[in-house]
């Protein structure tokens, strides 16, 4: 399959895309240990940034970042690594050990250029309106203006105001696409696991046309939004269930990347439960199957335990952690074949697919056994575009950053950007949790952030703690070719 054509519907594409076979079993603990890349140098240009969550390349050539905790917004000097904090959102929640705050940033294609001054921005705010306690804020999509002159940021607008927020699972990747829109990703806010356990997922739930025109956007969790460059809905966004809204795409847990390829194909990095983190090719109306299926409709490794709808005594019943293939007396258990959408769409990949005796509760890593599991925590994704002088071999490649391995794998595509070929390669290993990571035009140097803290998995099989470099700008330059 070398092309996609147009004319296919999405139906079509699911069929597709479910008849490809693959193989993306866990990769060995070997696997990791010698991923050294040594063909790159490898820097630390900035560190001590508070939990620093997205970072873009900006067409002025600075590198731009959110610090999830402080709501600083940051520029960078890609070559000196100097770090000068621009603003700081007044009205931003952080709420320690949690997900929310100062997340996603996009900038104006054109930035640096007149009229062309404008910063988005995703941030959790208090909500006003907030009826239930366990839920006290929103999200908002915020634009700012950058005044040069003054160094700061001016004139706020918030363009979409109400969206969901928790402690958990917000995902909020925003990208400007070629069609100059805004594609933001919504987490399912946790739903169905931990404080959250016996929350309905809202993953597979569409809103209506009144709670539209009431803007009423709960429903939006576990969803990719598409929006008009001042927040409306574009009119050619999908109708789903005879309505048009913000959504453009549902059934996501935690899509925390978003990338644009070369040929205008949109690609998400999508975090999963206990296994099946999974690369996407976004398509317009597309359903991607969370909670009732978590990567390939395969019945591997996971079954979907609806915890919402458990019945009797809910203060004995306890999440096992077993993936949905063992829940308690009580719990729905549902397999993911019994799921049927005909708009359903498997990933192009996943990180990684296991067996349904795959053992979930590995003792090397004794009470941190997530860190064990066969999921690798994708915390981004990018597109290679390699520029003039690029690297030889990564022409049409993606790279995914891991927050619990240690490592950015690198998934080489077809010319088409619709298909993955071969392994993911890990690459870069260190005892960090890779955050995001962006590429340099000039094709040659990548630069990776790094999480303040965390867990990650050591060469030996067992967790530390503590990170090699907290709260960093890795700078990882090519060198084996001139």
């Amino acid at each position: 399959m070398r092309t996609l054509k147009t004319r296919l519907t999405l139906g079509t594409l699911a069929t597709m895309f479910v008849g490809l076979s693959h193989a993306d079993v866990p990769l060995p603990l070997s696997a990791y240990v010698h991923a050294t890349s040594p063909e790159f140098s490898r820097t630390v240009i900035t560190s001590q940034l508070k939990n620093p969550h997205n970072i873009v390349w900006g067409a002025d050539n600075n590198l731009w970042l959110t610090e999830q905790q402080t709501g600083n917004i940051i520029r960078v000097n890609p070559e000196t690594g100097k770090a000068t904090t621009v603003f700081t959102v007044p009205d931003m929640v952080y709420d320690e050990d949690t997900q929310n705050g100062l997340l996603g940033i996009a900038l104006d294609p054109k930035f640096g250029q007149a009229n062309h001054n404008f910063i988005y921005l995703s941030v959790s705010i208090k909500n006003p309106e907030a009826k239930d306690k366990n839920y006290p804020n929103q999200t908002v999509v915020r634009r700012y203006s950058y005044d040069k002159k003054q160094d700061t940021l001016t004139q706020p607008v918030n363009l979409l105001t109400g969206l969901p927020s928790s402690h958990d699972h917000q995902a909020q990747r925003m990208v400007i696409g070629p069609d100059n829109k805004l594609y933001f990703s919504v987490g399912d806010q946790g739903a169905n696991q931990l404080d959250y356990l016996f929350t309905p997922n809202q993953a597979q739930v569409l809103p209506t046309a009144t709670q539209i025109q009431q803007r009423d956007f709960h429903a939006y969790a576990g969803k990719i939004l598409r929006l008009n460059l001042d927040g409306s809905i574009p009119k050619d966004n999908p109708s789903l269930n005879g309505v048009v809204s913000h959504i453009y795409t549902l059934g996501h847990r935690n899509p925390q990347g978003l990338t644009f390829t070369p040929n205008g194909k949109l690609l998400s990095s999508e975090q999963s439960a206990n296994s099946d983190d999974e690369l996407n090719l976004i398509i317009k109306g597309g359903n991607y199957g969370w909670p009732n299926v978590s990567g390939y409709k395969d019945n591997n490794g996971y079954a979907y335990a609806n915890y919402s709808a458990a019945t009797g005594d809910k203060s004995q019943i306890k999440d096992p952690a077993q993936n949905g293939l063992k829940a308690p007396a009580g719990v729905p258990v549902s397999q993911e074949s019994d799921f049927n959408d005909p708009n359903f769409i498997q990933p192009l990949k996943t990180l990684f697919t296991v067996s349904n005796d795959y053992n979930f509760n590995d003792s090397t890593c004794g009470k941190l056994n997530y860190i064990c599991w066969p999921t690798v925590a994708a915390s981004a994704v990018t597109f290679y575009q390699g520029g003039k002088n690029p690297i030889p071999g990564w022409k049409d490649s993606v790279l995914i950053p891991a927050l619990k391995r240690g490592v950015i794998f690198r998934v080489q595509m077809d010319e088409s950007h619709t298909v993955t070929k071969g392994d993911a390669i890990p690459m870069f290993r260190s005892v960090d949790r890779y955050r995001d990571i962006v590429v340099n035009p000039n094709g040659r140097v990548l630069y990776a952030i790094t999480d303040s803290s965390g867990s990650v998995q050591l060469d030996d099989g067992s967790v530390s703690t503590k990170v090699a470099h907290p709260g960093s700008i890795i700078k990882f330059t090519y060198i084996g070719q001139k």
